[in-house]
């Protein structure tokens, strides 16, 4: 039997091997000049078009090929794989199927995750602004709370005038015209402020002067009156003279006659100080009623010939410390006593008594050459000067010198006017007191309190 042409075989991998199937003439589609071109007619689905030698006919030459953009494949997000192995089967190639190659075909991009939602940050506390540095290079600190309620204490809203003529027109107005206070009560309300400040401690104030009739008992008795009012109490006068002072007689009397002294021989009852009370010290120190203070007296026993030793001081002084804000001392006038030294020693402020006198001030400002050359430091920033006039008729240029001279060796100097009621050297009355008294003795105060 004649041979008959065989017809070609299919590969085992389909069309794709065959040239004919791998050509393809691109068509232009309208509207889309790049478009893929569709594939040729073929002659039967499962052999493709029929070659020439076999009696089929030559395919059309293809038509001229566009200018096409070059293929770049499509990139799409990778499918998530179900955890686990696969569950498809694994084809194994045919033997003698040349195996594709290894590596990604040229032109192969990487495929890209696509961007999703994108989280926002997370939230977080705005972080304080730092200090501001100002051109000059200092750093600007912020004003916290407390400085907030520090400003605003300042800031006293004072009322209506009560005094002169401004005082007169509220009252006559019924209220409905409230002026201002004038420049003297101001300054008066402002005193007061000085005096009821808070010390951080016990406050213990000195007053001296090596000469007697310096005025220092009715300095002491003065003071304790404008403190002990102001401030509403915590203050204790005591007599710190080293055989005899004055300060108890010319204070109000009490039931009892103790001194420090007394107070001496029972100290051991106060050594408990979860024991120990204030009201325990009412046996030995003399109220003064409304002037809002106590007197601790010197020994008054005509019989007792000792003296008070340093240590003295200093026991009766801790003590006293414990019960008691402010300390008034009233000084002796040897200063070579070892209480007097004591005194000066442990105060926190020292007080210079003088009246317009040339013998007192001239004592005044030899105490104050003796305390610098001991060595005594800051004498002139822990002192001040109070100078009394001793009648209603003082020498002015006197006056004028002596506050000149203490200006310079003291912190500040005071003036306090001539008062009748304190010439018969007996209880002092302290509602008796002028007005011009009270008001001098209040800026002294001030003054002391802020020293302080």
């Amino acid at each position: 039997m004649p041979d008959q042409p065989r017809r070609p075989q299919s590969s085992p991998q389909g069309n794709h091997d065959s040239p004919t199937s791998r050509t393809a003439a691109p068509t232009e589609v309208a509207g889309w000049p790049d478009a893929e071109p569709a594939p040729a007619p073929i002659g039967d689905p499962l052999t493709g078009p029929m070659p020439p030698e076999f009696g089929g006919q030559p395919a059309p030459p293809p038509p001229p090929v566009k200018h096409q953009q070059p293929f770049a494949p499509r990139v799409s997000a990778p499918r998530p794989q179900p955890p686990g192995p696969s569950p498809l089967p694994v084809r194994t190639p045919a033997a003698g199927t040349p195996s594709p190659p290894v590596g990604p075909p040229p032109g192969w991009v990487p495929p890209t995750t696509l961007p999703g939602p994108v989280a926002p940050p997370p939230a977080t506390a705005p972080s304080p602004e730092p200090p501001r540095a100002e051109p000059d290079g200092t750093v600007q600190r912020f004003m916290s709370a407390t400085d907030f309620l520090d400003r605003r204490a300042d800031h006293v809203e004072h009322g209506p005038a009560t005094w002169g003529w401004r005082g007169r027109v509220r009252r006559w107005s019924g209220g409905t015209i409230t002026p201002k206070m004038g420049t003297a009560e101001l300054r008066y309300e402002q005193d007061r402020r000085a005096i009821q400040r808070d010390f951080d401690g016990p406050r213990t104030i000195a007053f001296l002067n090596p000469k007697g009739g310096a005025a220092k008992t009715t300095g002491v008795l003065a003071a304790g009156y404008t403190f002990g009012t102001v401030r509403g109490g915590g203050v204790v006068a005591w007599d710190n003279n080293e055989t005899r002072g004055t300060l108890g007689i010319r204070g109000h009397r009490s039931s009892h006659r103790n001194t420090t002294r007394e107070l001496l021989e029972d100290l051991e009852r106060f050594n408990d100080v979860y024991q120990a009370r204030i009201g325990d010290l009412g046996a030995f120190v003399r109220s003064q009623g409304d002037a809002h203070f106590d007197i601790l007296a010197s020994d008054e026993r005509p019989h007792v010939t000792g003296m008070i030793r340093a240590q003295d001081f200093t026991a009766v002084h801790q003590l006293l410390e414990r019960f008691y804000r402010l300390i008034l001392v009233d000084t002796g006038n040897n200063m070579r006593a070892e209480n007097w030294l004591a005194a000066a020693a442990a105060a926190d402020l020292l007080v210079v008594t003088s009246t317009i006198r040339e013998d007192t001030g001239y004592s005044g400002l030899w105490m104050l050459d003796a305390l610098q050359d001991a060595g005594y430091q800051n004498l002139k920033h822990k002192s001040i000067t109070v100078l009394s006039d001793p009648s209603s008729h003082v020498d002015e240029q006197l006056a004028a010198d002596l506050v000149q001279v203490y200006e310079q060796r003291t912190k500040a100097v005071f003036r306090v006017p001539y008062d009748p009621v304190l010439v018969s050297g007996s209880v002092v009355p302290y509602a008796q007191l002028s007005d011009e008294t009270r008001m001098a003795w209040l800026r002294a105060c001030a003054a002391m309190a802020v020293v302080l």
